[in-house]
C-alpha cells in the first residue's frame, strides 16, 4: 500500500484496500493477460513491479486468443509513442481488456475524423486543424472564465446538504460546462452526453448498446452540426465548420467524429483528475497541508497528481508496422503493443520514490498526456481546470474531508478512464 498516508489523524477511519479477487497472471509469457487488479486505489497493479525489473517488454496474451507485447519501463513507452514505425491505427488491433462481440466488431474501424487513431498524414491533417484552438496562449485566456465556472459551482456546493457528491457538485460539471462553451455544445444537454459517454467507457457495457449509444451520439452531433451550419457562432465547431484547406471542407461524418471525440475527452478526463485527484490529497494530509500553506505550489501538484494517478489506467494500444526492436526484444511486424503509462510513470529509473506522492517533486516529464504526435491536444485545458479547481476548493474549504472511510469510495475499476464513481465529502461549519 505504498503511498498512502495512514498515520494518526488523517482523517480515513477503518482504512483498508479490497482483496485481490482474481490470481495474478502466470509466469508462462504465453499466460500473461494484462494486469487489472489494484491492491491500492491510488496504485497501478502491483504486477508492474515485477514487470519493470524481470519482463519490461513481455509477451502478453490477448482476450481474443492473439499475442502481442506489454511495456512498462518510462524509457521504452516513451521510445515507442514518439516511433513512427509504430502504428495509432487501433482499427486493426485488439484489445487487450476485452474481446469485442461480434455485433460491436464494426466499432473497431477508425471513421474520419477519428484522429487520434490514425497514423501521418491523415493524422497530421486533423491535428493542423485543431492545434490553434489549443494554443497555451489561448487556454491561458480562458483562465478568468474557468475560475469563474469554478466559483460558481463552489457557491452552490457550500449551500448544499451535508455530505455531498463532490463529482455530481464539482468535479464534472466544471470540465463539462468548460468544453460545452467551447465547443459550442447546450449545456442543457449536459445529461445526455455525460451518461453515453459513461456507458460508452466502461468495460462491461455490452455490444449491442455499445452500436446503439455511438449512433446516438452520432446523431446528436449531426443535429448540432446542421444548426451550425445555418447559424454560425463563436466556437470551435463552427470554426471547424467554416475551415477549408487543399483538401477542401470538413465532411458532416467527419465533423461529427471529431465532436463527439472532443466532447467525451473534454469532460470525462478532468472530471476524473480533479475527482481522484482531491482523493489522493484528503489521503495525504502533510502534503494537501502543504498546498494549502503554499497555494503557488498548485502548478507543481497538478503535475505530480498527473503522474501519480495516471488515468488512462491501461495504457496506449500500438501497432509494429515492421519488424523492430524493443528493449532487447525482436517486435514483429502488425504485432500489438501495449504501453503502459501508468507503470511508466512510476518507473523508479526515471523518478525518484516514484511510489510516494511529493508535491514538491522536481519536475520530470511524465507521460499521463501521452507523448509524440499524438500527445494529448487538450493538456494545457486540463491544466487549466485543474489548477482553478484543486486551488479555489482547497481555500473555499479549508476542512474539507471524506464522509466515508476511504475503501468505501466507489472507484472506477470497470472505467476505461480511471478515478471515482461517487466522491462523499463534507466539511465543519461554513465554507468561505
Amino acid at each position: 500500500m505504498a503511498g498512502v498516508d495512514k498515520s494518526p489523524g488523517s482523517g480515513l477511519p477503518g482504512l483498508s484496500f479490497r482483496e485481490q479477487d482474481e490470481p495474478v497472471a502466470g509466469s508462462s509469457e504465453a499466460e500473461l493477460r494484462l494486469p487489472t487488479v489494484r491492491e491500492c486505489p491510488f496504485d497501478p497493479p502491483a504486477e508492474y513491479h515485477r514487470l519493470r525489473d524481470e519482463d519490461p517488454v513481455a509477451r502478453l496474451a490477448f482476450p481474443d486468443g492473439s499475442h502481442g507485447w506489454l511495456l512498462s519501463r518510462y524509457e521504452d513507452v516513451r521510445s515507442v509513442l514518439a516511433d513512427p514505425r509504430i502504428s495509432s491505427a487501433r482499427g486493426f488491433t485488439s484489445s487487450p481488456i476485452r474481446e469485442l462481440p461480434p455485433e460491436a466488431l464494426e466499432l473497431r474501424r477508425i471513421r474520419p475524423g477519428q484522429f487520434i487513431g490514425m497514423d501521418p498524414p491523415e493524422h497530421t491533417r486533423y491535428r493542423r486543424m485543431l492545434t490553434g484552438q489549443f494554443t497555451v496562449r489561448r487556454m491561458n485566456a480562458l483562465v478568468p472564465r474557468v475560475e469563474r465556472i469554478v466559483a460558481d459551482h463552489l457557491d452552490a456546493m457550500r449551500g448544499m446538504a451535508r455530505p455531498v457528491d463532490l463529482v455530481k457538485a464539482f468535479a464534472l460539471p466544471v470540465p463539462s460546462l468548460v468544453i460545452c462553451e467551447l465547443l459550442g455544445v447546450p449545456y442543457a444537454d449536459r445529461e445526455l452526453f455525460q451518461r453515453r459517454s459513461r456507458a460508452l467507457l466502461n468495460m462491461t457495457t455490452d455490444g449491442p448498446t455499445l452500436v446503439r449509444l455511438r449512433d446516438e451520439m452520432d446523431d446528436y452531433m449531426l443535429s448540432l452540426v446542421r444548426a451550425k451550419q445555418r447559424q454560425p457562432a463563436d466556437d470551435l465547431l463552427s470554426g471547424l465548420i467554416g475551415r477549408e484547406d487543399e483538401q477542401g471542407r470538413l465532411s458532416d461524418e467527419e465533423l461529427i467524429n471529431i465532436g463527439n471525440l472532443l466532447l467525451v475527452a473534454g469532460h470525462e478526463t478532468t472530471a476524473n483528475m480533479l475527482a481522484l485527484g482531491t482523493l489522493a490529497l484528503l489521503a495525504h494530509p502533510a502534503q494537501l497541508a502543504a498546498l494549502r500553506a503554499d497555494p503557488t505550489l498548485v502548478d507543481q501538484a497538478v503535475e505530480e497528481l498527473l503522474r501519480y494517478l495516471t488515468i488512462v489506467q491501461f495504457g496506449l494500444v500500438r501497432t509494429a508496422k515492421e519488424d523492430l526492436g524493443i528493449g532487447g526484444r525482436s517486435v514483429h511486424a502488425d504485432a500489438p503493443i501495449v504501453a503502459s503509462l501508468a507503470a511508466a510513470n512510476r518507473d523508479p529509473r526515471q523518478f525518484p520514490d516514484p511510489d510516494v506522492l511529493d508535491l514538491g517533486r522536481r519536475y520530470s516529464p511524465h507521460l499521463a498526456f501521452g507523448h509524440g504526435v499524438h500527445q494529448c491536444l487538450g493538456q494545457q485545458l486540463a491544466r487549466v481546470e485543474m489548477k482553478a479547481g484543486f486551488r479555489a476548493l482547497f481555500e473555499r474549504f479549508p476542512t474539507l474531508r471524506l464522509a466515508v472511510p476511504l475503501d468505501e469510495v466507489p472507484m472506477r475499476d470497470d472505467m476505461f478512464i480511471y478515478g471515482v464513481h461517487e466522491l462523499p465529502v463534507t466539511w465543519d461549519g461554513d465554507a468561505r
